[in-house]
């Protein structure tokens, strides 16, 4: 019961490693709000974890704030901020469009921020933590992903920065950055290479894109949202802007010698 008594605002809460932080903590005893824009999928978790829903657009500080004050009447102050509402932002420079550009911008940067910003106040007064999740693509830049990559590259800077600036005051930062993750976004995104490569099924494109992963799978939801509470909780107490892969290993394969490998 590593959150009992603990409040964790969860952005993008609603499916994927979102839904399976929620689960996690209410099951070790934190109440739980879920923040996002499709009502339906927040429900469904919602189901499972007496979670508060506060349906609306994270990048929205007046949504942000008109959620808190939700918040501070059913359970008071924020103890922890999960920053996980991400995606979008797939292309080349040379075709992305204004649009596709600012929405990366949105939903991935923006709902970081905004959210951070204006639950400090009570992160600063119950010494708590926010941890940011990014993706590897944070680190390293994929292909034909201009705005998503330029966006968690942003996601873990601004980790950084509050690390910085808001431990001194009792608030622990530390950024996440998985892998592929076998979630719904994911899936979609399978479906562009099983219609590229011919395959049968979204696990062989799975199983193709992971190939040169040293566990050679994709992670689950709950592998990575193992990593989350083990940060956002007191056994993590010491871990101040750290950025931590949960990747199966992709980020230690070196590139150039794929070629040697039999």
């Amino acid at each position: 019961m590593r959150f009992s008594g603990k409040t964790a605002f969860i952005t993008g809460g609603g499916t994927g490693i979102g839904a399976a932080v929620a689960r996690r903590m209410a099951r070790e005893g934190a109440n739980i709000v879920l923040m996002g824009r499709r009502r339906e999928p927040l429900e469904a978790v919602a189901n499972d974890t007496n979670a508060l829903i506060v349906q609306g657009d994270a990048a929205d500080a007046d949504a942000v704030r008109a959620a808190l004050k939700e918040v501070h009447a059913r359970f008071g102050l924020v103890d922890i901020l999960i920053a996980n509402a991400g995606g979008h932002g797939v292309g080349p420079t040379i075709s992305m469009s204004d649009e596709t550009w600012a929405l990366a911008t949105r939903t991935n940067l923006d709902t970081t921020f905004v959210c951070a910003r204006e639950i400090l106040p009570d992160l600063i007064s119950k010494r708590g933590n926010i941890v940011v999740v990014a993706s590897i693509a944070g680190l390293f830049a994929g292909p034909a992903a201009a705005g998503y990559v330029t966006m968690k590259h942003a996601c873990v800077g601004l980790g950084k920065s509050l690390a910085r600036d808001y431990g001194r005051r009792g608030v622990r930062t530390n950024t996440i950055c998985p892998g592929w993750v076998a979630t719904a976004m994911a899936d979609e995104q399978m479906q562009v290479i099983v219609g590229k490569h011919g395959l049968a099924t979204v696990d062989e494109a799975y199983r193709l894109v992971t190939k040169d992963v040293p566990l050679g799978r994709p992670a689950t939801p709950e592998e990575v949202s193992n990593v989350i509470c083990f940060v956002a909780s007191e056994e993590a107490a010491m871990m101040n802007g750290s950025i931590l892969t949960v990747d199966g290993g992709a980020t230690v394969v070196d590139l150039p010698t794929l070629a040697f490998v039999d």
